[in-house]
C-alpha cells in the first residue's frame, strides 16, 4: 500500500481534478493508494470537498483542523494516519504531477528511502525562485545534504522514517535533513513542476525570514541535538576567555602604570574595552550556563504533546 498525504489550505477547486489523477495513476500502476487529505483550517469550502471525496471513494480519508496550524502540522497529522509502507506528499494546487510516482518508486527500489522532488523548470516567478536557490544552496553548506530543491512538496519516505522524526513549527521542508542526520539514505529526482491552474501562492518574503531561522534550528538539531553543550559552551568558552584575556591586560596596563612614574595613569572606568571585555566574561558565562541548562533538558526531555488539534475526521481510520 502506498500512502499520499496532502496538506490542503483553501484549494477546493483543484481537489477533484487531483483526486482522479491519483486515481488514473493508481489503476494504471495497480496501486492500493491510501489517500489521507489533510484540511489546515481552510475556509473556501475544501473540507466540503474532501467530505465529498471520501463518500465516493474508500480509499480517501480525511482530516480537520479546527484552526490553521501550518504545514508541518498538516503532514504530521498525515503521517500518523497513513496506512502504507510508503508515503508520498505533494502538494493540493495540481503543480505536481503524479504521474511521477513510479519514478520515486524506482529509486526506492534502488536503495534510497528518502526521495525529494527537484522542480528543475519551475513555473514560479523570479521573486520566488531566486530566493530559493540561495537558500538551497546555504542548506546544502550547512547540513552536508546537497538537494537542489528542499522546499520542494513532492517527496517520497519509507514509513519509518516518522517513527524517528519528529516535525513541529516550520520543520516539513528540512525532513531529508532530519533523516539523513540519522543515517537514512536520500536522494532526489528531476519532476515535472506544472504551471498553477487555480488560487495563488501561499508564500511570501516572511517565507524565507522563517526558512533561515528554521535552518539554523535544524542546524543544531541534527549537529547538537545530543551534545548542546559542545556548541554552547564552546561560544561560551571563547567569549569568556576573550574578555578575560582583555581583562588581564588591562590589569597588567594598571599595575605598571603604577610601578612605572613615565607611564600615564591608568583610569579603568575610563576605557571602553574594560566595559567590552566584562560583558563578554558574562555573555561567556551565560552561553556555558544555558548549554549546561540544555544538556539536561536534552536528558530529560520526553515531550510527545502534538502540535495541532484535529476537529473531525472522515472516511477510514
Amino acid at each position: 500500500m502506498l500512502s499520499v498525504v496532502i496538506p490542503v489550505f483553501n484549494e477546493a477547486e483543484s481537489l477533484g481534478e487531483l483526486h482522479a489523477e491519483l486515481a488514473d495513476v493508481a489503476r494504471e500502476q495497480r496501486y492500493d493508494l491510501d489517500l489521507v487529505f489533510v484540511d489546515d483550517g481552510s475556509t473556501d469550502g475544501s473540507w466540503q470537498e474532501i467530505e465529498r471525496l471520501a463518500a465516493l471513494d474508500a480509499r480517501v480519508q480525511g482530516i480537520r483542523f479546527r484552526r490553521n496550524f501550518g504545514k508541518a502540522a498538516a503532514l504530521s497529522a498525515g503521517f500518523e494516519a497513513a496506512r502504507g509502507e510508503i508515503v508520498f506528499t505533494l502538494d493540493a494546487d495540481l503543480q505536481d504531477d503524479p504521474h511521477e510516482m513510479p519514478r520515486f518508486l524506482e529509486q526506492m527500489d534502488a536503495g534510497l528511502e528518502v526521495v525529494s522532488g527537484w522542480k528543475q523548470v519551475r513555473h514560479d516567478p523570479w521573486h520566488k525562485v531566486g530566493p530559493s536557490r540561495v537558500f538551497n544552496g546555504l542548506v546544502g553548506w550547512l547540513t552536508d545534504v546537497r538537494l537542489h530543491d528542499h522546499n520542494c512538496g513532492f517527496k517520497c519516505y519509507r514509513r519509518e522514517i516518522f517513527d524517528e522524526v519528529r516535525l513541529y513549527g516550520e520543520l516539513h521542508r528540512f525532513v531529508p535533513v532530519l533523516a539523513a542526520a540519522r543515517g537514512w539514505r536520500v536522494g532526489e529526482i528531476a519532476v515535472n513542476h506544472r504551471p498553477r491552474k487555480f488560487g495563488r501562492s501561499k508564500y511570501g518574503v516572511r517565507r524565507f525570514i522563517k526558512g533561515f531561522l528554521d535552518l539554523l534550528t535544524v542546524y543544531l538539531l541534527t549537529g547538537y541535538s545530543q551534545r548542546p553543550q559542545h556548541l554552547l559552551g564552546s561560544v561560551g568558552l571563547v567569549s569568556f576567555l576573550a574578555g578575560g584575556l582583555g581583562v588581564w591586560c588591562l590589569t597588567l596596563w594598571w599595575f605598571l602604570s603604577r610601578l612605572v612614574t613615565e607611564l600615564t595613569p591608568v583610569h579603568l572606568h575610563e576605557r571602553a574595552i574594560f566595559y567590552y571585555s566584562m560583558a563578554a566574561m558574562l555573555l561567556g558565562a551565560q552561553f556555558i550556563t544555558v548549554g549546561f541548562l540544555a544538556e539536561m533538558l536534552t536528558a530529560s526531555h520526553t515531550d510527545k504533546t502534538a502540535s495541532y488539534s484535529i476537529k473531525q475526521r472522515v472516511g477510514r481510520g
